[in-house]
């Protein structure tokens, strides 16, 4: 049994599946405009941050599960495999 990776797969594997999302970027750009408009520089530096770091875990999170979902399809394709 031969498997193709998809395109997704591969930017997943890659760590470029965020940065590939124009509609990640796109809202990640409307945050950014919205926090320009923040007057107190410091409350601004201090969003950003906070928003930064709750983007960072989720991303942690999300590659975590990727690769959960990825090592149980391994063991599935090596059990069909050796039932072969």
């Amino acid at each position: 049994m031969i498997l193709i990776k998809t395109k997704h797969m591969k930017e997943v594997e890659n760590g470029e599946w965020k940065a590939n999302s124009q509609k990640y970027l796109k809202e990640l750009q409307a945050f950014l405009d919205k926090a320009e408009n923040i007057q107190n520089e410091e409350l601004k530096k201090e969003i950003i941050f906070q928003m930064l770091k709750c983007d960072n875990e989720l991303t942690i999170l999300a590659e975590e599960i990727f690769n959960k979902y990825k090592r149980e399809i391994e063991k599935s394709l090596k059990k069909m495999m050796n039932n072969l």
